[in-house]
């Protein structure tokens, strides 16, 4: 039997939960699906699933080989995408993963003008705050503000991401303002989950991590911005977030003597995706459209 059609049938009954799902998917008969999958458990030399009468889960050995397989059968397609592939024309697939917040406000407008120059590109783009390896969940690229890397997988620097510690003059009025990270152990503050519940600062004597307590845990910035500017707390937020609310004065920005660590928005690339015309042409249009000062830190441009 094809080894790629036993590939594509075990990613599809991972997707369907059972047989006759994949089988739905691959447009066959859930009998041709299990022979694909006793087929390739007998080449492994080992079970992928364990079978009920309606449903099949993966072993411990399928959930290893599962992270393989759809990288083996992505890279199969890419080649087979640009063996085909017009010479004057760039086509293809691209899935990405970018942070909630940001995309709504920003990369969302920057990615529909590039599908629009690009018309035979097509995108997926899924909404994640977690950090996770791109290239073990299937992505092409995701876009992050995390300081995390992974092997096998390229950092591609976009921009500096400014954020800012901040709360409104109300809770300002309730609580006396912190003027040294060490004070936030006194105050309500507001955490975004995926980067934890220190916060890290600069200061003239060096690096400082403070370990805040947190009235609100959130996975997305923009709830955290709603709850700062209902005088619920101190909260750190992306001046892309929180810029309109600091000119106008309903946000407050604090302890500016001790700036907030460096933080970059990156590009974080599959090695074995990094040099496909696809991935560089949309490297190259993220980098212009926000390389230098990005558009939320430009005079008149607001979120």
């Amino acid at each position: 039997m094809d080894t790629l059609a036993n590939l594509r049938a075990f990613l599809a009954t991972v997707r369907g939960g059972n047989f006759s799902e994949a089988a739905r998917q691959l447009d066959t008969v859930p009998s041709v699906v299990a022979k694909r999958i006793g087929h390739l458990e007998w080449t492994l030399g080992t079970r992928l699933f364990e079978r009920s009468s309606r449903r099949v889960t993966l072993t411990e050995a399928g959930h290893k080989f599962h992270v393989r397989a759809r990288a083996l059968v992505s890279d199969f397609d890419d080649i087979a995408s640009e063996l085909k592939r017009d010479q004057d024309a760039l086509d293809g697939h691209i899935r990405l993963r970018a942070p909630t917040s940001l995309t709504v406000l920003y990369l969302a407008d920057i990615l529909a003008a590039f599908q629009r120059r690009h018309e035979r590109l097509t995108l997926e783009i899924a909404l994640l705050d977690r950090s996770a390896n791109p290239a073990e969940e299937g992505f092409d690229i995701a876009v992050s503000g995390r300081a995390d890397s992974y092997e096998g997988v390229v950092d591609e620097p976009l921009c500096p991401l400014r954020q800012v510690v901040c709360a409104t003059p109300g809770y300002l009025a309730r609580r006396p303002a912190p003027r040294h990270p060490r004070d936030l152990a006194d105050h309500d503050c507001l955490v975004f989950n995926p980067t934890g519940h220190s916060w890290h600062f600069n200061s003239a004597s060096g690096p400082i991590s403070i370990d805040v307590p947190a009235r609100l845990g959130a996975n997305d910035n923009y709830v955290l911005y709603a709850s700062a500017r209902a005088g619920n707390g101190i909260a750190v937020l992306p001046t892309y977030v929180a810029r309109n609310a600091l000119a106008d004065g309903s946000l407050v920005a604090l302890l500016e003597d001790h700036p907030l660590q460096d933080v970059w928005l990156k590009a974080l690339i599959p090695v074995r995706k990094r040099a496909l015309p696809r991935m560089e042409l949309l490297l190259a249009w993220l980098r212009e459209h926000l390389g230098g000062t990005p558009p939320w830190e430009r005079p008149g441009r607001g979120a």
